[in-house]
Formats: C-alpha cells, sequence, structure tokens
C-alpha cells in the first residue's frame, strides 16, 4: 500500500483550500497545521487511507463551508462516516455542543476514535506547550473557562478509553490528560 497517495494527496489539497483563511486560535498559525498533524499521527500508527484522509478532512464540515454530501462525492462513503463521526454539532452553546461530542464517543467506531484520539492529543500537546510558555493566559483563546476546558478534555478521554480500551493512542492521550488534571 503507498502510503501517500493520490487520495491523500487530493485530501490535503482539499483541506487546505477549505482552511485557507483560518489560523490556529490564539495564534498566527495557518489552521492546516493541525490537520495535517493528526493525519501524520495516524499515519505514524499505519492506518489506511481513509483513515489519513479522515483526519485531514475532520474539521472541514465544523469549521468550513463543506458539507457531508461533498466529502462522499470526493473521498467516499467511509471517510464521509469518518469525518461525522468527528463533527461536533452546531449546538447552540459551548456546553451543549461539548457534551454532545462527549456522548458522540460512546457509539463511535474505533477508526474515528482513532481520529478524534489524535485531534485530542495534537490540541492538548499544543495547549500544554503554551501553557509551559506564558502560563494559564493560554486558556483565554477559548470559549470556555480553563476548569470547563480541562474537564471537557478528561471526560473525552474517559469516554474514548471506555469505548476502546485497546485504542494503541490511549497511553498518549491520559499522559496528556493527567498534566492537564494537574493543573486545576
Amino acid at each position: 500500500m503507498k502510503r501517500f497517495s493520490r487520495k491523500i494527496q487530493e485530501a490535503v489539497a482539499f483541506a487546505e483550500k477549505a482552511h485557507r483563511k483560518q489560523k490556529r486560535k490564539g495564534s498566527d498559525i495557518p489552521y492546516i497545521v493541525h490537520p495535517l498533524c493528526v493525519a501524520m499521527i495516524i499515519s505514524k500508527l499505519g492506518g489506511d487511507e481513509d483513515l489519513i484522509c479522515g483526519a485531514l478532512l475532520h474539521d472541514v464540515v465544523e469549521d468550513c463551508n463543506v458539507s457531508f454530501s461533498e466529502i462522499r462525492n470526493h473521498f467516499g462513503e467511509r471517510v464521509e462516516s469518518l469525518v461525522a463521526e468527528v463533527t461536533e454539532s452546531d449546538a447552540s452553546s459551548w456546553e451543549e455542543r461539548k457534551a454532545k461530542a462527549e456522548e458522540k464517543i460512546k457509539g463511535a467506531s474505533e477508526g474515528s476514535l482513532l481520529i478524534k484520539s489524535a485531534d485530542i492529543i495534537h490540541n492538548t500537546s499544543d495547549l500544554l506547550h503554551d501553557i509551559d510558555k506564558i502560563g494559564d493566559s493560554s486558556f483565554s483563546k477559548f470559549n470556555a473557562p480553563k476548569e470547563q476546558k480541562i474537564n471537557h478534555c478528561l471526560r473525552l478521554v474517559s469516554n474514548i478509553e471506555k469505548a476502546w480500551p485497546e485504542n494503541p493512542l490511549l497511553p498518549e492521550l491520559k499522559e496528556n490528560s493527567e498534566k492537564l488534571r494537574a493543573l486545576l
């Protein structure tokens, strides 16, 4: 199996175009760095083509003007399903949206749990790096206070562990979540 197929190349281009004008919260880093890092984590695990594409595209419906049907038409039903399983609802409040995301994990496929795990690993690694550099002010870029943000992360990791205890990314997820828990 080729590790960098035409389909993956097309997913990179699709994600880059969708996220082109976005930056990571609270920084000047182009947003595309995040899905590329999530895809890199999945690739290092030996993830197949659809998992890597799902990782690259995991935020395009949630954060960009892209529909699930566009994902299906360009990348197939499995990629669409993976993206759908990790896409947060457009609920009105941060709390409602995050509660739905936490609940969604309980019935998720192993593929989407890998993508969600890689997403959390990259996000928490970035956050922990920022905390090391600038302290608790790192939390000011979020739509929730520090305690809510950390507790949400802890619940996500707990739900992932319950849903799939053999998840190969669980050790790194737990390591990052314990570092965050120590900040409470």
